[in-house]
């Protein structure tokens, strides 16, 4: 018998007796009182009698059976609010019988400000209280990320926060790298900036077509009056458009917001791939991994994952599903009754939207491909680093920072990348850093993570969903400085400090905005995670402290000698085996060295050996 089965075997055809022919919801408990199944019916009666009469259709059906030791209902007035409560019922319990979605996650938004005089882009997630337009959702916060880049190359428009914006006397990097116009201190007036807003507004709105006439029609303009440099500006801002286009399928004006749904299955597993359509744009895509589906259809798991996900978010007007679902019209209800507008999920498509199921169907194959053949514990790891950092998400992307230097000279900053499947060497950077008091970590910092993320935002790599820096609220303080100077919004910044004795196992985690230190325990995979990274910066940084001390040490001394060229130098360290030996002839050896004359040779040992050497 299963440890699950009941003391006493339920006595089914007593139960069905007692239920009536309406729509409502039934759970089904086992002996300890757990719900372990949660399931919806139009005809309770009939959909809870499929349960018990005849040989079950699965095992999982026949396992979930044995377990039953009792069964409650509740009689709703319709099959919509049967579906929402039956996934509020799942939310809260988390059957262990139901296909389940783990995703309870806020999703991101763009902002724009209506409030201000000179409005702001910003990366925005939460409850949509402030006042302005809202833009997305999008699937991640580097999605987020990659178009308000693109928006500063396009039109220019502020990111600073306003405490910033408001004390300004002077243009900001962003202006002398041509992604802001500066309305801080007024270098363009309020007409022509509300100008630029309106199209970036019209932009995000998916009215590129539109936007691309009055760009050509303003270069135009410009040139009938001789102004050639505002011309090439906007003729610019239209090859930008075409090029961002040709990377985003655009639909035409009437696509509106669209969801498309992929589904896949291996080995007892699904994924399910969904393609946010907004204004006709593509903003990208999100995998989930339901569970409970090793015996679940195809339509199954999308009936249960569309109930589940748009419950509690922001529905588009259309889902595009591409499978024909049980109970269409109801799902269609619950969701429109919860958006406040008509939801269609279509079932069967042509065309375009045939397209776009078969790229959402693709990339959950790919998904669940990596998914299955992904390092498990380093998934668990990401989790529970965001537990530990209270973040909607596991981290994609993780980037360290670490400082090496030889008594304050000679110093490397290192930058290295870890995936989701680990150390990403080809992305790994070191950063000779001059210009700095020698000994001032905090400078060193601050200038590798300036060169660094002034890179990124130029598009040669993604930002980071963790920046890690190796030190504590000082270091800490220093980047977030930079970070604030270069509005790089929606980054998690944690400052890694070694604990007492430096002793592994007790860093204190500083978190910008938070006062009190963090501290896990010391078998934390996550802080095993975190470790990881740490160390690998650590090393990167001294291998390349130790190499410039090397290419210092065997150069940069004989450089400096008058007479002594690149030929001679090779000459002298290939005779006497390296700079040591060098260091260590007389002036009768050096002499013999071909190339090397008296006069050379005492000026190579006079530098050694006089007292200002």
């Amino acid at each position: 018998m299963s440890e699950d089965a009941p003391e006493e075997a339920f006595d089914a055809r007593a139960f069905l007796a007692t239920l009536a022919q309406r729509p409502g919801v039934y759970r089904m408990l086992d002996a300890r009182g757990v719900i372990i199944y949660v399931g919806k019916a139009r005809d309770l009666k009939k959909r809870v009698a499929t349960y018990f009469q005849g040989r079950a259709a699965d095992g999982k059906t026949m396992v979930l059976k044995n377990a039953i030791a009792r069964c409650e209902v509740t009689v709703t007035r319709t099959e919509t609010e049967a579906l929402l409560l039956e996934n509020e019922l799942i939310k809260q319990h988390r059957p262990r019988f139901n296909i389940l979605l783990r995703d309870d996650k806020s999703y991101p938004y763009i902002h724009l400000s209506t409030q201000s005089e000179f409005p702001r882009l910003s990366f925005y997630r939460g409850a949509r209280r402030s006042e302005g337009h809202y833009f997305g959702p999008y699937p991640s916060a580097g999605a987020v990320r990659e178009t308000l880049n693109q928006l500063q190359k396009l039109f220019r428009i502020r990111q600073c926060d306003d405490s910033f914006f408001a004390n300004r006397t002077r243009p900001c990097l962003q202006y002398q790298i041509q992604r802001c116009t500066a309305p801080c201190v007024g270098l363009i007036s309020r007409q022509d900036y509300a100008r630029d807003v309106a199209d970036a507004q019209a932009f995000l709105e998916g009215r590129s077509s539109r936007l691309s006439e009055q760009l050509a029609a303003r270069m135009e303009a410009a040139a009938e009056r001789l102004d050639f440099e505002a011309a090439a500006q906007f003729r610019d801002q239209l090859a930008r458009i075409k090029r961002i286009e040709e990377r985003q399928f655009v639909s035409g004006a009437d696509a509106g917001d669209i969801d498309v749904l992929g589904v896949a299955q291996q080995g007892g597993s699904a994924c399910v791939a969904v393609l946010y359509i907004r204004a006709g744009r593509l903003l990208g895509s999100r995998s989930f991994f339901p569970r409970g589906t090793d015996e679940a259809s195809e339509a199954e798991i999308l009936e249960a994952f569309i109930g589940q996900y748009y419950m509690n978010r922001e529905v588009p007007a259309s889902i595009v599903a591409g499978l024909p679902l049980g109970d269409v019209d109801m799902l269609e209800a619950a969701l429109a009754q919860r958006a406040g507008h008509r939801v269609e999920i279509r079932q069967r498509v042509r065309s375009e939207r045939a397209r776009w199921l078969e790229m959402a169907r693709t990339n959950a194959a790919q998904a669940l491909e990596a998914q299955l053949t992904s390092n498990a514990s380093m998934r668990e790891q990401r989790e529970d680093l965001a537990a530990a950092l209270g973040l909607e998400e596991p981290p994609a992307r993780l980037e360290c920072f670490d400082v090496s230097h030889l008594g304050g000279t000679q110093t490397v900053a290192s930058c290295v990348v870890f995936g989701p499947e680990g150390p990403v060497r080809a992305e790994y950077r070191r950063f000779n850093i001059e210009g700095v008091v020698q000994g001032d970590d905090y400078a060193a910092l601050a200038q590798a993570v300036r060169r660094r993320y002034m890179r990124l935002k130029q598009g040669e790599a993604p930002l980071p969903d963790i920046l890690f820096i190796d030190g504590g609220r000082g270091q800490l303080g220093a980047v977030m400085h930079v970070l604030g100077e270069m509005q790089l919004d929606g980054l998690t910044v944690v400052g890694v400090a070694k604990g007492h004795a430096r002793k592994a196992g007790r860093e204190r985690l500083f978190l910008a905005g938070r006062q009190e230190a963090l501290i896990l325990p010391p078998n934390s995979r996550a802080l095993h995670l975190v470790q990881q990274i740490r160390d690998e910066a650590h090393r990167f940084a001294l291998t390349g402290q130790r190499a410039r001390r090397s290419r210092s040490a065997g150069t940069s001394s004989l450089e400096s000698i008058s007479g002594l060229g690149p030929k001679r130098r090779r000459e002298l360290l290939k005779a006497f085996g390296g700079l040591q030996g060098v260091v260590r002839a007389g002036v009768e050896d050096l002499v013999k060295v071909q190339g090397i004359s008296r006069n050379l040779a005492q000026r190579v040992y006079d530098h050694f050996h006089s007292d200002s050497a």
